[in-house]
């Protein structure tokens, strides 16, 4: 998997990806501190309202962005992103005010929502080969995944020698070497297109490449199942650990190690996996196995504590992120195959937007239930959510879906240069290409009766 660090321009790039996550990780502990400086026992409830900002800072930034990444040299962009967190993060140890966190918050992942989708749509363009592309995003996942296991560990070590706000500073240097780094990297310029659509037509690409894929739909199915059982981990595992199994604080790390383990693990494998397979298979298998674990887990919570107890939530809560893992890792390779190299941006930031809305869901959903209705309850619940989406997705894609697709073009000159190769057809002209939805092709090829594209 690590021969793929051997292109220099996308080791520069994943480099600046690790060293801005470990910033990011630094900077989620420092602002909880932060948090409970200036608010106490509100802490929670400034920091759920953080949460909250931050999904939707993702959910309405990235679409625009989406709308004018290719009219912007992609370095100059990120390097302005990685710049802008680095100065917010430079500024929060000042603050006084809550309202202020919540300003600063909102600028630094506005930022996020640009840089993330950019660099995600950058990285087919500079690793074309389809085994050299499925490397990085198994890397990128691992990244993600060490990034929330090491991060709390490397604070914790640097707060045994320095108060937290100067953990503030270790996110802004991360920013700034992030965006040294891109500096001194060549990237690729946007695809040669003539833009005539408003910025607001532009914003809404990506969103009707979603609506008008079959498999981009089926993707975005899948993104709520996973939502569905992570916001379970990310928002239950503290009550479940702490006051169901009645283990220690120094439980719960351990818990969502295990769900990073399983991730890290099954992102390893993926690359040979999905050079015997499909996405489909591999995606869908793993959906499925969403709501299976979280009924398991259901009844764990709904047993009294036992011996085997612990182990179990270990092995169920490993099983989630492998089944996660499995599924958001080839999500790249799926835009990748259904978009025109021009529409790259739109349909990352629309996937980024997306996801993010899901899990804007599914958040409170979580903890809602939980403290209203009780942990089994909750966790069915969230099951049924995953078995719904996976079911929607299993029908929305086709288990035939080839590259190539035959189609009828009924509103084009016979002299156009994309018919070069067509031939008449009742009503039009007929060929066959690798199909994606683009200025050419509005529709997906039978879904629409009487109309082919």
């Amino acid at each position: 998997m690590l021969s793929v660090l051997r292109n220099g321009t996308y080791r520069r790039l994943f480099t600046a990806q690790v060293i801005a996550l470990v910033g990011t990780g630094l900077a989620t502990v420092a602002l909880s501190l932060l948090a409970y400086e200036l608010a106490g026992e509100r802490a929670s409830a400034v920091l759920g309202t953080a949460l909250a900002i931050k999904m939707t800072a993702y959910v309405t930034i990235a679409p625009v962005i989406g709308a004018i990444a290719d009219r912007i040299p992609r370095r100059a962009l990120m390097t302005a992103m990685d710049l802008t967190r680095a100065g917010a993060a430079v500024v929060l140890p000042f603050v006084t005010e809550i309202w202020q966190v919540h300003v600063l918050i909102f600028l630094l992942q506005a930022a996020s929502a640009v840089f993330t989708p950019t660099f995600q749509a950058t990285v087919p363009e500079i690793l074309p080969a389809e085994r050299d592309y499925t490397r990085a995003l198994s890397m990128t996942r691992i990244a993600h995944d060490l990034e929330s296991l090491l991060s709390p560990v490397l604070a914790a070590a640097l707060l045994s020698v320095v108060t937290f706000d100067r953990l503030f500073v270790g996110t802004a240097v991360g920013f700034l070497a992030s965006a040294a780094l891109i500096v001194a990297t060549a990237l690729p310029g946007p695809a040669p297109v003539e833009r005539t659509d408003s910025v607001r037509i532009r914003a809404l690409l990506g969103i009707r490449l979603f609506r008008a894929t079959p498999r981009l739909r089926a993707l975005l199915a899948l993104d709520l199942a996973v939502a569905a059982a992570g916001a379970v981990v990310l928002v239950d595992t503290v009550s479940l650990v702490r006051g169901h199994l009645d283990r220690p604080a120094g439980a719960v790390p351990l818990a969502l190690g295990a769900y990073g383990a399983g991730s890290m693990v099954t992102a390893l494998y993926l690359p040979r996996l999905l050079r015997r397979t499909t996405d489909r298979t591999v995606m869908l298998r793993a959906a499925f196995a969403l709501p299976v674990a979280l009924a398991a887990t259901a009844a764990l919570a709904a047993t009294g504590p036992r011996a085997w107890s612990w182990p179990a939530l270990l092995a169920v809560w490993a099983a989630i992120g492998a089944a996660c893992s499995a599924v958001l890792t080839p999500g790249g390779r799926v835009i990748r195959r259904s978009t025109a190299d021009a529409d790259l941006p739109a349909a990352f930031a629309a996937r980024f937007s997306l996801s993010h809305g899901c899990w804007l869901l599914t958040y409170p959903l979580a903890g809602w239930l939980a403290a209203g209705a009780g942990l089994p309850l909750t966790f069915l619940v969230l099951g049924a959510v995953a078995l719904s989406a996976a079911t929607a997705a299993a029908v929305i894609w086709p288990s035939r879906d080839p590259y190539r697709l035959e189609h009828v073009h009924p509103d084009l000159p016979p002299d156009h240069p994309h018919l070069a190769d067509a031939r008449p057809a009742g009503g039009g002209w007929r060929h066959g290409h690798h199909y994606v939805i683009d200025r050419h092709h509005h529709r997906w090829p039978g879904e629409t009766p009487g109309r082919s594209c």
